[in-house]
């Protein structure tokens, strides 16, 4: 019996920068494996096979920090309080949840030592 063959073979060379970028698609948005693999034409098994072949490699590092797209609310244009001659106050938002406001011609120095001031405190 003699075989066929029905068209071109179907495999395919990847780079490692290929199998990271795709890799990397995992998780964004909610993506799953099965999703990235659909759309790659993949195996959800071939991603796990490249994600360990990575790691041994030393190119996957799971626990090393991943920076992922965000997209934020557009804060709304609120009117701005004026100071006495004219000037818009700024608001500054800082970590926990404190603020600071100041007029728009504050000097630097004294601006920053006002947040280290508040920071500290």
């Amino acid at each position: 019996m003699r075989g066929e063959v029905l068209g071109l073979e179907r495999r395919r060379l990847w780079t490692d920068e290929e199998k990271l970028s795709i890799l990397l698609e995992v998780g964004v948005g909610g993506t799953t494996v099965t999703q990235v693999a659909q759309r790659h034409d993949l195996t959800r098994q071939q991603i796990y096979t490249w994600r360990n072949a990575l790691k041994r490699k030393g190119v996957w590092h799971p626990d090393a920090a991943l920076f992922l797209p965000v997209e934020l609310p557009k804060a709304p244009v609120l009117p701005s309080a004026a100071c006495a001659d004219g000037r818009p106050d700024i608001e500054l938002r800082l970590s926990k949840d404190r603020q600071l406001r100041f007029p728009a011609g504050i000097d630097g120095a004294v601006l920053t030592g006002l947040i280290r001031a508040v920071e500290a405190a």
